[in-house]
Parts: C-alpha cells; sequence; structure tokens
C-alpha cells in the first residue's frame, strides 16, 4: 500500500459552499471522478485506504464534512447546507460524479441524490437507518444508531475521561448526522424519487437489524440493488469493498 500510495497523483485543495463555508478535500489518482462521503466522528482522512484503492481506476476525491478537520462551521446547521458542500465539490469536479457514502454519509448521498444533484450512480455502505416495525415517532430515537449517537454525545459532555483531542473536536457535529437521519427510520417515500443507479451494501458479520435496513434501503430505490460482503461488519475492509465499488462503477 506505501508503495502504491507514493505513485498517486495527489492534490488537495478548498471549495466554497452556498453559505461561504471552505471545504478541504483531497484528490487522488486519474480517471471519472468518485466522491466519497464520510460517516459520523471521520473526517476525510478515514477514507484514504479505500481512496487509495480506487484511485488506479478513478479520481478520488475525500472531504472533511463541515465541522471537521480542514473545513468550516457555517451556523446554524441544516442538512441542505450540507448538501451544498457537496453540490460545491460536484460542480469542482466537473459534474456528474459517482459517490460512495459510509454509514451516516451514505444517509447523506442519498439526500443529495434525492435532492437532484447530478450524481450519476451512488454507492453506500450500511447507511443507519431502522426497518423496524415501532421506530419513528413512536420512538425516542428512532434507531439504534441514533441512540448511540446520543449516548456518545452524553457521554462526552459528562465524562470525566480523557477524551482524545481529535474525537472532541468532531464530537458536535454528532448532531449534524442526528439532522441526516431524521426520525431514523427507513425514508422510503423520498428514496423512491430516487432514479440514479444505487448499490447498498452491508456486512455478512453485522447485526441482523442493519441488514434488514440495507435491504429495505434497496428494495425502496428505484434502480436499487444490494450486496453482502461475507464476514465484513460496519468496520469494512477497505480492500473488500473497493472491488465490489469498482465493478458497479464501471458497469454501464
Amino acid at each position: 500500500m506505501d508503495e502504491l500510495n507514493s505513485t498517486l497523483s495527489r492534490s488537495r485543495g478548498r471549495v466554497t459552499s452556498g453559505d461561504g463555508t471552505r471545504i478541504a478535500y483531497e484528490r487522488c489518482g486519474e480517471g471519472e471522478p468518485v466522491i466519497v462521503v464520510s460517516g459520523a466522528l471521520c473526517t476525510g482522512a478515514a477514507e484514504r485506504p479505500l481512496a487509495a484503492l480506487l484511485a488506479p481506476r478513478f479520481s478520488v476525491v475525500t472531504y472533511d464534512r463541515r465541522g471537521r478537520g480542514g473545513s468550516g462551521d457555517t451556523r446554524p446547521y441544516t442538512v441542505e447546507r450540507e448538501i451544498d458542500d457537496l453540490a460545491a465539490l460536484i460542480d469542482e469536479m466537473g459534474g456528474h460524479v459517482s459517490v460512495h457514502g459510509m454509514s451516516s454519509g451514505g444517509a447523506l448521498a442519498l439526500a443529495a441524490t434525492e435532492a437532484g444533484l447530478p450524481i450519476r450512480q451512488l454507492s453506500v455502505y450500511e447507511p443507519p437507518y431502522s426497518s423496524e416495525a415501532g421506530a419513528g415517532s413512536g420512538a425516542p430515537s428512532g434507531s439504534g444508531a441514533r441512540d448511540a449517537f446520543a449516548a456518545l454525545e452524553l457521554f462526552l459532555s459528562e465524562t470525566a475521561v480523557q477524551v482524545p483531542p481529535q474525537l472532541e473536536a468532531v464530537a458536535h457535529t454528532l448532531a449534524y448526522d442526528h439532522a441526516v437521519l431524521g426520525d431514523g427510520t427507513v425514508p422510503a417515500a423520498r428514496l423512491g424519487r430516487i432514479h440514479a443507479r444505487v448499490l447498498v451494501v452491508d456486512g455478512g458479520a453485522s447485526p441482523a437489524r442493519t441488514r434488514r435496513a440495507a435491504l429495505a434501503v434497496s428494495a425502496a430505490l428505484p434502480r436499487g440493488r444490494h450486496r453482502t460482503l461475507t464476514g465484513q461488519t460496519h468496520m469494512v475492509a477497505p480492500h473488500v469493498l473497493a472491488p465490489v465499488l469498482e465493478d458497479f462503477y464501471l458497469e454501464e
């Protein structure tokens, strides 16, 4: 991997979102553009291993979502503003890109596609919705992922345990992921308005409810398909995921 990284063409830059927020990104490789959207508490650096594996065939963009790493954080937060961040990156890459979203980043990518951004094809890994009966308005948080976010927020605000500086710096963005997930249930009606090709991926060793949610997301999409990666969990191995995404993006 180190030898591969040394041969990749890399560049860094910033784009300006609709509200003036500066969004930091890194681009590596050559070819059709693929933008990777990270999940909760992650900066773009978390997706570098996946980007390096895709870079021989694609020009891969990783970025710091607003409030993280090198990006700004204009308040108040809205999901629409974060969709505008992705729109600015797509425009910088020339439009009509492929997008991959990890976890809650997948939920954001789905929302951006439904909003009409020029995303030609989309892949998501385990967007943390719930397909369970009774989740949503009748439940306090709507899904296990949202409950976990809330518990971590409480821990970070009340505990005396030393929190790693990089985690403390992005802890406030958990509320942003809450907003992206809405009530936590699979937004079937909104997903039904997405006409791009979408690949929904989950891990075979992930909890059953995570896999049921992935299936429900795929079923709600007019051009959705589903793939399970044997032995993988929510912390998916990049070398297992990358060839699946490559095959999907290159398919016509």
